[in-house]
């Protein structure tokens, strides 16, 4: 038994010798999966120390029907659409610049013989247009988006004054455009149906597979860009809204997503929580509650690279 441990130690010492000789490098052995790791899937890429881990899958923003827990997103749906018209009353309050859609309406109102209410109703419908090659559908959500939101922004300019100073201006650009986004967060994440707009962003963000944060950020963009073309007034509050309403709204989707029943029962995707860490300390535990003649025992390629003193 000693001798065919031995020469089994002599050939692999050759072998490396014969590897490093010739340059090229011996294949690694993939690490061995420590005590509750999810065992690795034919085909899938082995992880190796020090490798990222890929990070959580993104929340789902489709449709989820009314029948699943109606009292307890519809409160969402209504709070985040209230508070979506009182951000575009900070901001109009603030005078310091418009979203980009109204700057399109308005180039568009200077161009036409059309008033602002009947463009921003045109753009609606062509937008809701848009949809159809997304297979996005209408629902209560969008309804509720129309009412809502003009009745919120009303009341939001009848409760905020007039004439105000620079620094009160500047304080309601920002608490409005933070509060748009906010408010985009909370009434899309219910998942009971985006407005045009929003619907438009989701859409793309599902085809494309890309981030809401650069979606919405390209959509603002370019309607941005096309309202200033046409001749619509630009100002600081625009291209603030234009370049930070798409962050904004990613950072704070997680907390605001509503999750249906069917993903909460569905296990987690491996890496996507924190049982890696977990796993390595479990093992690190282990390490330490075993045998200390175990532990100082010689991995097998330092005992390939010492064959003389197994020998002995």
């Amino acid at each position: 038994m000693q001798q065919e441990t031995t020469g089994h130690f002599d050939r692999e010492a050759a072998q490396r010798h014969e590897a490093r000789a010739s340059g090229a490098h011996p294949p690694r052995a993939s690490p061995a999966p420590t005590p509750g790791s999810p065992a690795p899937t034919p085909g899938s890429p082995v992880p190796t120390p020090g490798s990222p881990t890929p990070g959580p899958t993104p929340p789902s923003l489709s449709y989820v029907s009314l029948g699943e827990r109606p009292l307890r997103r519809l409160p969402q749906l209504f709070v985040g659409l209230a508070l979506y018209g009182f951000s575009l009353a900070l901001m109009v309050r603030a005078s310091l610049g418009v979203n980009p859609w109204s700057v399109l309406y308005e180039g568009l109102e200077g161009r036409t013989a059309l008033s602002f209410g009947a463009i921003s109703a045109i753009v609606g419908v062509l937008v809701l247009l848009l949809w159809v090659p997304l297979k996005q559908r209408l629902r209560c959500g969008t309804a509720a988006n129309i009412i809502v939101l003009a009745c919120s922004s009303d009341l939001g300019l009848l409760l905020v004054p007039q004439h105000l100073g620079l620094p009160t201006r500047i304080a309601l650009l920002v608490g409005g455009v933070a509060l748009n986004g906010l408010s985009v967060a909370v009434y899309v994440g219910a998942r009971c149906g985006p407005g045009p707009r929003d619907g438009l962003m989701i859409g793309v963000c599902a085809v494309t597979g890309r981030s809401i944060r650069l979606v919405r950020t390209v959509l603002e963009v370019v309607v941005l860009a096309g309202g200033w073309l046409l001749g619509g007034t630009v100002g600081v509050g625009t291209v603030l809204y234009a370049l930070t309403v798409g962050s904004i709204t990613q950072l704070l989707m997680p907390w605001c997503v509503y999750r249906s029943h069917a993903e909460r029962q569905a296990p987690p995707a491996a890496g996507a929580t924190a049982g890696a860490p977990h796993a390595d300390a479990t093992a690190g535990r282990q390490r330490a509650r075993s045998p200390r003649w175990e532990r100082a025992r010689p991995p097998l390629a330092e005992a390939a690279r010492r064959p003389d003193q197994w020998r002995r």
